[in-house]
């Protein structure tokens, strides 16, 4: 066992510091748990509905940029059917076009290779702008020229699409061949009344697109995005992405899967959230597909498009990670204090047990005087104070009654062993006054003995003066040995005495 949890082992006001302070810990993190469960969940919930509002929006800004389009197109679309016959009007129709809405960057009409025989094979006439999109730059120059790029105009994607649909439509973004410019383009094809006869298009900057959108942050490191229906970026924050990049084009081992999937939820038209990492941080994007408000006398087609939201999570929750951090951080040094605190009342509380315990632990070495202070509290361990003062005193008085005992044992113990020493003298002194008498009558009782034998034996032999000498004799012997036998007796009566 270790000297810390032996120490722990050993101290109750800390062992009971520690129980109070766990318990607390386990009420307060079950509290905390629940209470950061239901706030993530709110803060995810205000998240969802604050995504969906900002994608309402989104939708809402491109719309009105793209409505704005169509309808100027439109309006000068009329224009153009009405003049078919006057191809010299169409410079002035493109050039209209550009000047009437600050949102498109380029207009083009062309028609089917030889309408104008006149005219040549192909008759296209462009207009754009110089510079780049930007609404601040409305009035950069305007450029008209007779070609676009140096693929016939029939073989371009913006000429061939709508041809081949026979509907308006909008093209997925391209590159403008004059500007270098990412571009995505409204073209609608041109009726003579019977077929298709051309086309009249207008471009719109994906920058100025983007700009316009990106204008309005949800968060400060949110953006939004709008795919087009093979993937490709209309609205990026990232201009190179929307210069002809697709939401594909990075590699498979470059692009986490779960961002793969995101993109292609968007890309099939779904509308939800999901969670993928990009860069090594983890993002949220909410998207929805791009649907387009309904105005009398818009066409109906549906583009494709995808939008969506990134907000990066530390937007969402950082300031939820911050609070529980913060919380965290507040909740373990208020559980220190709080150990502190639990320590020092209990072992204010507890003093009185450790003065019992060196008091116990003298009184075990013998010291039964250890003095008990007098109890202050009126609790169980003032009751116990009390109680084992009690003790102690009992304890003592106990013990100086069986100190005198043992002293007054003790003094009638050397009386004793002094009587039995004088009784042992005494013994030992009649034993050698015995052998003294013993020895002193052996002589006259053996001449008693003898006497008696003669006078026994030889009486007939014996004359009566020898009868007289020995019945003299045994009498004067046996005088001999009575007065022996009384010296014995006063001496034993002298050592009963003395006894």
């Amino acid at each position: 066992m270790s000297r810390r949890t032996e120490f722990i082992t050993r101290t109750l006001s800390l062992r009971i510091s520690l129980m109070v302070v766990l318990a607390i810990t386990v009420l307060l993190s079950a509290a905390l748990f629940v209470m950061f469960l239901f706030a993530r969940k709110a803060i995810k919930q205000e998240a969802l509905e604050t995504a969906g509002q900002t994608l309402e929006a989104t939708v809402q800004q491109i719309d009105n940029v793209l409505l704005s389009l169509e309808q100027t197109s439109g309006n000068i679309y009329f224009e153009v059917i009405s003049h078919l016959d006057q191809p010299e009007r169409m410079p002035l129709y493109t050039r209209k076009l550009v000047e009437t809405n600050p949102y498109i960057t380029g207009s083009a009409i062309a028609f089917e290779p030889y309408y104008y025989k006149e005219r040549g094979q192909y008759y296209l006439t462009y207009v754009h702008r110089a510079g780049s999109g930007d609404l601040r730059a409305v009035d950069s120059p305007i450029i008209q020229a007779s070609t676009y790029g140096n693929v016939p105009y029939p073989e371009q994607v913006w000429y061939r699409q709508p041809t081949e649909k026979g509907t308006p439509c909008w093209i997925n973004p391209t590159q403008d061949v004059d500007s270098g410019e990412a571009i995505t383009s409204f073209c609608l094809p041109i009726y003579d009344g019977k077929r298709i006869v051309g086309v009249l298009g207008v471009d719109v900057s994906l920058d100025l697109l983007s700009d316009i959108v990106l204008a309005a942050k949800p968060s400060p490191n949110s953006y939004a995005t709008l795919l087009g229906s093979d993937g490709s970026y209309i609205v990026h924050p990232d201009s190179a992405k929307r210069s002809g990049q697709t939401v594909f084009s990075v590699s498979e081992r470059e692009m986490h899967p779960s961002a793969k999937e995101a993109a292609k939820a968007m890309v099939s038209g779904e509308t939800g959230y999901k969670l993928f990492r990009m860069g090594g941080e983890d993002y949220y994007v909410f998207y929805k597909p791009y649907k387009r408000k309904e105005v009398p006398g818009r066409f109906t087609e549906d583009p494709g498009w995808s939008v969506g939201i990134i907000y990066p999570e530390n937007d969402i929750l950082g300031d939820y990670n911050l609070l529980h951090y913060v919380v965290l951080g507040i909740a373990i040094a208020g559980l220190l204090l709080l150990l502190l605190l639990c320590q020092i009342i209990t072992h204010h509380q507890l003093k009185p047990l450790g003065l019992l315990t060196r008091s116990a632990q003298r009184i075990a070495k013998g010291h039964y005087d250890e003095p008990i202070p007098d109890a202050r509290q009126q609790d169980e361990v003032g009751r116990l104070q009390r109680h084992f003062q009690q003790m102690q005193q009992s304890l003592a008085a106990k013990m100086a009654e069986m100190n005198l005992l043992t002293e007054t044992l003790r003094e009638r113990g050397e009386t004793l062993a002094g009587a039995y020493e004088h009784a042992k003298e005494a013994d030992r002194m009649k034993t050698a006054v015995l052998h003294n008498m013993t020895d002193q009558m052996i002589v006259p009782v053996n001449a008693i003995a003898a006497d008696v034998e003669a006078l026994c034996h030889h009486y007939q032999e014996q004359n009566q003066q020898e009868s007289e000498r020995l019945a003299d004799d045994i009498q004067q012997q046996g005088k001999t040995v009575t007065e022996l036998l009384d010296e014995l007796l006063k001496s034993e009566r002298k050592t009963d005495v003395r006894g």
